[in-house]
């Protein structure tokens, strides 16, 4: 079979989203580096899998998986928001990651990328379970990876911070907001100790 203009465009976008393996976030490893934002969805998959079973509603994992695996794909353009960070440091951030998304969508055969831009646009909105569960699962990992990383990377706003972040997102379930208030819990332990997870 000879190579279509399908195949091409699918490799140009695969070039261009590598970039999230290059792209530093705010989080550090227990290892001592930096995470990068595909270190950061390839947990968020992980933990939609295993804690999927333990929601109140049935969700769709599938659409779960795909959602999560798309939702920082803007961040190739738009860079990564530290959610710590000043209002006026977040303004304009929905549009310079719709931006974003739309530039590297530019890249794919059009049904592909339409698929692409409905998923994380239902991410944004949150609107339905499945994204609900992906949005808790971000802001739970997070949290988890602070936890992880050394105590000398979080700032004094963080310590505050990371301990009520996110819990909003979580109240949706019993599971996930009881698993939130656990990594909440570790956290607060982390801060108290200077213990390592």
């Amino acid at each position: 079979m000879k190579k279509t203009s399908e195949q091409i465009k699918i490799l140009r976008f695969l070039h261009e989203a590598e970039k999230l393996k290059t792209l530093l976030r705010h989080s550090w490893l227990s290892s001592g580096r930096r995470e990068s934002v595909a270190e950061h969805s390839w947990r968020l998959l992980l933990m939609a899998m295993v804690m999927s079973p333990y929601l109140n509603k049935k969700v769709k994992l599938e659409k779960v998986l795909k959602i999560l695996v798309v939702h920082d794909l803007c961040e190739v353009y738009s860079g990564d928001t530290w959610a710590w960070k000043s209002k006026k440091h977040k303004e304009g951030k929905h549009d310079r990651e719709r931006n974003g998304i739309k530039k590297l969508l530019k890249l794919l055969p059009q049904k592909q990328a339409k698929e692409i831009y409905a998923l994380w646009d239902e991410y944004g909105k949150a609107k339905t379970l499945e994204a609900k569960f992906a949005k808790s699962m971000d802001k739970i990992e997070a949290k988890i990876q602070h936890n992880e990383g050394d105590l000398k990377h979080w700032n004094k706003k963080e310590k505050v911070f990371n301990l009520v972040h996110g819990e909003d997102w979580c109240r949706f379930d019993e599971f996930i907001h009881a698993f939130w208030k656990l990594s909440r819990d570790e956290g607060a332990l982390k801060v108290k100790t200077n213990r390592h997870f």
